[in-house]
């Protein structure tokens, strides 16, 4: 049966996904990319930027299960852009002209606009949906596939609120934010519906692997 999986969503250690003051020019506010520099090391995230190199120990193995098995993506609207108000017409997301999810993607937006096709067979589909009926369309665009859920923190704690997350895989960064986003709020008990495991990194970081009880 597909399921709706989180991955490689990094966290610091006082819990926030992202800084304060985000902007176009720093998407993830004061943070910067702090948070993401254990997924440049790897191999996965350097052959993303078309690089060599990179580890292959537990932190890589985990990040390459983000794209095993994908047929959709879900994502807030600031994971596409991060303004407010309507999205511009001119902009086609941070990733350049062939984005790396090489799959439908719904953004969830109060601005719907027409859908945006990219090279690689990413299309973008702009909805003004809650999120169990984002997550219906996302399973038949997948065709079958698991759909992943691609952030950022409201989104995905909007999608822990409704029960509808079945695989998560979030990792906590040693260090310390003081503000932003914090994703743990209003998640009380999540430990009662997830089996989580504590899998130590290769780079100073620990992951938390859960997956959903039935």
């Amino acid at each position: 049966m597909p399921r709706l999986r989180l991955h490689s969503f990094s966290i610091s250690l006082d819990g926030f996904g992202t800084g304060e003051g985000l902007t176009q020019d720093a998407p993830f506010g004061h943070a910067g990319q702090r948070l993401h520099q254990w997924m440049f090391a790897t191999a996965m995230g350097r052959r993303m930027f078309g690089q060599d190199g990179g580890t292959t120990g537990v932190d890589n193995e985990l990040a390459e299960t983000a794209w095993q098995g994908i047929g959709a993506e879900i994502m807030g609207r600031r994971k596409f852009h991060t303004g407010t108000g309507h999205i511009p017409e001119d902009w086609h997301g941070w990733w350049g002209p062939n984005p790396p999810f090489h799959t439908p993607v719904i953004v969830l937006t109060s601005h719907p606009r027409e859908p945006l096709t990219m090279e690689g067979g990413t299309t973008f589909h702009f909805r003004d949906t809650p999120p169990a009926e984002a997550l219906r369309e996302a399973f038949e665009l997948a065709d079958g596939q698991d759909v992943r859920l691609g952030g950022g923190v409201s989104t995905v704690r909007e999608f822990l609120d409704a029960d509808l997350v079945d695989e998560f895989h979030i990792v906590v960064v040693p260090i310390v934010l003081g503000r932003g986003q914090r994703l743990w709020d209003g998640q009380e008990g999540l430990e009662s519906r997830f089996d989580i495991r504590v899998v130590p990194g290769d780079d100073g970081v620990t992951h938390l692997v859960g997956t959903r009880r039935h």
